[in-house]
């Protein structure tokens, strides 16, 4: 299959290595970014890296498009609807970078825009392509759990303050908040994943003195879920040196502990099993120190469900419940009430 790289920013040199391995095979044809001069350096460092000529392509609107079986959007989140609208227009499928949007209204508009013309998105919700991951979406279906009462949630990264000293990160206008948007929502999103529903939430959302950023850099809510369920989430970027996301869950047959791409269950019944294996998450001073094996999973899977017409491992919908969730903690830590989470 053939696919355009839409932004150059940190995230891009992942999708190049992805695509490098993907199976069956994914062309890239061209990329695009807003600076000629990078986009430029960035496609001879493709052309490197993948073994054949990749053009830097003028802008979205580039005939190559036309060629191109899907896109891959990697640009900030302020810069997506008009670009979506223009390739949903092209009828070119859109697999995009958490999160849809920066807020809740405005990811429902891209979903329903995509949705009415019946033009797959995906999203690179890439917590969910872990083994590990997958190997507790079992337990859980399967009851080896039994009945989920209790769930922990937390994100400990680490961020320095040259990572906020870019002009736009962590502010409302270009990324839509501060870490639960674009770190914790990826843990968040695969407790959801994992668990279904949150329907309400107490929260709490901070600037810490660690750092000089709009938005907030700790959070922590108490949640319920559909099931349920009660939980706890805790996530920041102030945490130094940063350290592993995890999802710890007590069920009344047995526990769960996922961290590092490693699953333990604790049965009751004295029982134990592990399975996956340990890698690193970005969680601490660099924000790139993960493998790109998960985002390679995500991307073979939605070339897959264009041939197949399946939905997805995380589809533009799916990805709406993590910001359905951020969205409430920000009313409820603004109001000190409880919140109910929007439904979807």
């Amino acid at each position: 299959m053939k696919v355009i790289l839409i932004g150059l920013g940190m995230v891009a040199g992942t999708h190049l290595l992805a695509i490098r391995d993907a199976k069956p095979a994914v062309t890239l044809i061209g990329v695009v970014g807003r600076d000629p001069v990078r986009s430029k350096a960035f496609a001879e460092q493709a052309s490197g890296t993948l073994g054949y000529a990749v053009p830097a392509l003028a802008d979205a609107d580039d005939t190559a498009i036309d060629e191109a079986d899907f896109i891959i959007i990697a640009t900030p989140p302020d810069a997506r609807k008009d670009l979506v609208t223009s390739l949903v227009a092209a009828r070119k499928p859109i697999l995009m970078e958490k999160p849809v949007e920066r807020t809740l209204d405005a990811a429902r508009e891209i979903v329903a825009l995509c949705d009415n013309a019946n033009v797959p998105l995906g999203v690179f919700l890439q917590h969910r392509a872990r083994a590990a991951s997958g190997d507790l979406r079992d337990a859980l279906a399967t009851g080896s759990l039994g009945d989920v009462a209790m769930v922990d949630i937390r994100v400990p990264w680490w961020r320095d303050q040259e990572y906020y000293d870019v002009p736009g990160r962590g502010t409302y206008a270009r990324d839509g908040g501060g870490v639960m948007i674009n770190q914790a929502i990826h843990t968040l999103d695969l407790a959801l994943w994992l668990l279904g529903p949150v329907t309400s939430l107490q929260a709490q959302m901070h600037r810490t003195p660690l750092h000089d950023l709009e938005a907030e850099d700790r959070a922590a809510a108490l949640l319920t879920f559909a099931s349920g369920a009660v939980g706890t989430l805790t996530a920041t970027t102030a945490a130094w040196p940063g350290g592993p996301e995890s999802i710890a869950i007590q069920g009344t047959r047995a526990s769960a502990h996922l961290m590092s791409g490693v699953l333990k269950l604790h049965g009751l019944d004295g029982t134990v099993t592990t399975s996956g294996e340990t890698a690193a998450t970005g969680g601490g001073a660099d924000p790139m120190a993960f493998t790109h094996a998960w985002h390679q999973t995500v991307l073979e899977d939605f070339a897959a469900s264009l041939l197949s017409g399946k939905e997805p491992l995380a589809s533009g919908r799916s990805a709406l419940s993590a910001q359905a969730v951020i969205a409430a903690m920000e009313t409820a830590a603004r109001t000190g009430s409880v919140t109910e989470v929007s439904r979807l």
